[in-house]
């Protein structure tokens, strides 16, 4: 069982219950997320390229969460939420949403692009949130786990949510794949594919040798009887090639390679680029093209008693 982390209550809040005596501490202890994503250029990058999921996918969620807790909904809080695009999908299904993030540069670019009313923000790590013990209905992390201290965001998730609460925690891998009428997709998927080797080496340790991997050895040790797994859920989406290259170079792998040789950084994404043109057999990048994103998830119900 995971252990409790201090919950004494297990109420139901009418909003999102913050506990502003702890904020100090949540800062000071932020270093426990892995830290990426926070430079000011590469949150803008992030809000441009990056993809939310689904609304398949979010209302498998909440499908989820209905037959557990039923409506109405009151808190849905998003953690490593990042510029937003993910968070701001959760707002018509609850009455409040609270994203939190480490990066300010992040939440900057969220609270710029923020048209809900009912979705606050607050800068704090994974693993300490200033919510109070059981205020939660729903807690997700959408392509932001990995980079946590899972064990101590788990303990974390277990003290916010409610009991009957759930939690949702969505990933995406980067083998995507592309089409283009009228051209194969198998040459240009062989050219993703060597872009994806190229920039292997340039992996986080702290990810291990797979993410998908590492969500499912979570998703085992989650004491929850009531949980489910999914995969192979396909996100597809038309965007301009150049969208998808911009897309590629916001992954910390990219950023990695970007860190350590700027100019080989520049000559990868330019070359792939044009292999996808000339297959393409396009002048511009900005072709559309259709990309597949092959998304997980996994759901766990906190149960009702302790």
């Amino acid at each position: 069982m995971l252990r409790m982390c201090g919950e004494t209550s297990t109420g139901h809040q009418t909003g999102p219950s913050i506990c502003p005596e702890t904020n100090k501490t949540h800062r000071l202890n932020s270093a426990m997320t892995h830290r990426l994503f926070e430079g000011r250029e590469h949150a803008a990058s992030y809000w441009k390229y990056r993809m939310a999921p689904s609304d398949q996918l979010i209302q498998q969620v909440l499908d989820f969460l209905g037959k557990r807790r039923g409506r109405p909904f009151e808190l849905a809080v998003d953690v490593g939420c990042g510029s937003g695009q993910g968070t701001g999908l959760l707002a018509e299904h609850f009455g409040s949403v609270v994203g939190t993030d480490v990066s300010r540069a992040q939440l900057e670019m969220a609270e710029l692009h923020a048209n809900k009313h009912n979705v606050t923000y607050r800068e704090c790590a994974a693993e300490q949130l200033p919510l109070n013990d059981g205020s939660a209905d729903l807690l997700t992390a959408m392509s932001a786990f990995h980079w946590f201290d899972r064990p101590l965001f788990l303990q974390e998730a277990h003290r916010i949510l409610k009991p009957g609460g759930c939690l949702a925690l969505l990933n995406y891998t980067m083998e995507m794949e592309l089409s283009y009428p009228g051209c194969c997709s198998q040459a240009l998927n062989q050219v993703c594919k060597e872009l994806y080797a190229a920039l292997s080496p340039f992996r986080s340790p702290h990810l291990g040798a797979s993410s998908l991997n590492l969500y499912r050895e979570s998703y085992q040790s989650i004491p929850y009887p009531d949980k489910e797994w999914h995969e192979h859920l396909w996100l597809k989406k038309t965007m301009p090639l150049e969208n998808f290259i911009g897309l590629v170079e916001s992954f910390s792998l990219y950023q990695a390679l970007l860190r350590k040789d700027p100019q080989e950084a520049a000559r990868l994404s330019a070359d792939i680029c044009q292999r996808l043109m000339s297959i393409m057999k396009v002048s511009s990048a900005a072709a559309e093209v259709q990309v597949s994103v092959p998304y997980y998830c996994m759901l766990a119900c906190k149960p009702q008693t302790i």
